[in-house]
């Protein structure tokens, strides 16, 4: 596996082998032996709290480094766009920064949400693409503007932890109110995931909040080739009721008024509450999560909620693209 820059450039088959060596590494029965001093360079442009700690922590405990950037304080502002006069604020081109740091590290992570004011070009993964262009390194995606895939992994080892199988279990990934419009990133790959894992997956958005339609369409022919299918609703009472999996995130209107909305009080009452979960439910949720505007403190305090298993999960499924990616570069 040369690059990680989303779920959809790999197969199910690869994807559910990789979930498997995170629960291998997880439960001490395989060591990602090819982090060893290596040196992973993560670049953000956006904040971060558990894809820093976890990428960190995953190189540090299997015997390699990590040098941490953020762009904008500890690095120049980057120029990603070509055969542009560089005569505004980014005093350096992706081009030469990637290079560069293709020669220090033996891999770079990247992450990049999207801006949320042209979808199409959000959608394209500019800043990602460059760095896997001109880095000559693997590039990893840390999440991108259109997907989160090192969530999505995640999602997918902790469904199987949780569930043993996941083949024919009822996924329902239900969007929630927010103080703000959301990319969709990591609605895109829980989707994706749980149709890879031959889920039964139901979307529950309200009307003018579809995700991508290329999302969609990956989503629709994994599900049918593995046992599972996808639905769409506009009813969340129905569709939260009866899941194996309730899985919680905001996400803004596509193709619409950026504002979305979020605060629209027609929609209050698709705050998640411990009465929407059933007996057997997970709840997840990739986190962080705004109490009682997104999930309420009963559902997220309840023992039904599994998100502090999740996140830890973000460890473990990240040791297993580390050391995939690390032995695809020295030709393991």
């Amino acid at each position: 596996m040369r690059h990680f820059l989303n779920l959809r450039e790999h197969s199910p088959a690869a994807l559910r082998a990789l979930a498997d060596r995170a629960l291998m590494i997880k439960r001490g029965e395989a060591t990602p032996g090819a982090i060893k001093g290596r040196t992973l360079v993560m670049l953000f442009f956006n904040s971060s709290l558990r894809t820093r700690a976890s990428f960190e922590a995953a190189m540090g405990r299997f015997g390699g480094s990590a040098i941490v950037l953020n762009v904008g304080s500890d690095t120049w502002s980057l120029e990603t766009r070509d055969g542009v006069r560089m005569d505004g604020d980014a005093p350096e081109h992706v081009r030469e920064a990637a290079a560069v740091l293709g020669r220090y590290g033996d891999a770079v992570a990247v992450r990049s949400f999207a801006t949320m004011r042209d979808h199409g070009a959000d959608f394209a993964d500019a800043i990602v693409r460059a760095f896997a262009a001109y880095a000559d390194v693997p590039v990893i995606s840390m999440e991108s503007a259109s997907e989160h895939p090192c969530q999505g992994l995640t999602d997918w080892v902790t469904m199987i932890e949780q569930l043993r199988e996941t083949r024919g279990r009822r996924f329902t990934l239900t969007w929630a109110p927010h103080v703000k419009p959301l990319p969709m990133a990591v609605p895109h790959s829980a989707v994706l995931a749980a149709a890879a894992a031959g889920m039964l997956v139901t979307i529950a958005r309200p009307r003018g909040y579809a995700l991508r339609p290329e999302i969609m369409a990956t989503a629709r022919q994994w599900a049918a080739a593995g046992g599972g299918s996808i639905e769409e609703t506009e009813n969340h009472t129905d569709a939260r009721r009866g899941a194996d999996v309730l899985y919680v995130k905001s996400w803004g209107a596509a193709f619409a008024d950026n504002a979305g909305p979020v605060n629209n009080p027609n929609l209050a009452d698709w705050l998640v509450t411990r009465d929407h979960l059933g007996q057997d439910t997970r709840l997840m949720h990739c986190l962080p999560v705004r109490r009682n505007v997104v999930i309420a403190d009963d559902a997220l305090d309840d023992p039904r909620s599994v998100v502090i298993d999740q996140a830890e999960n973000r460890l473990w499924a990240q040791a297993a693209i580390l050391d995939a990616v690390f032995n695809a570069e020295r030709g393991a």
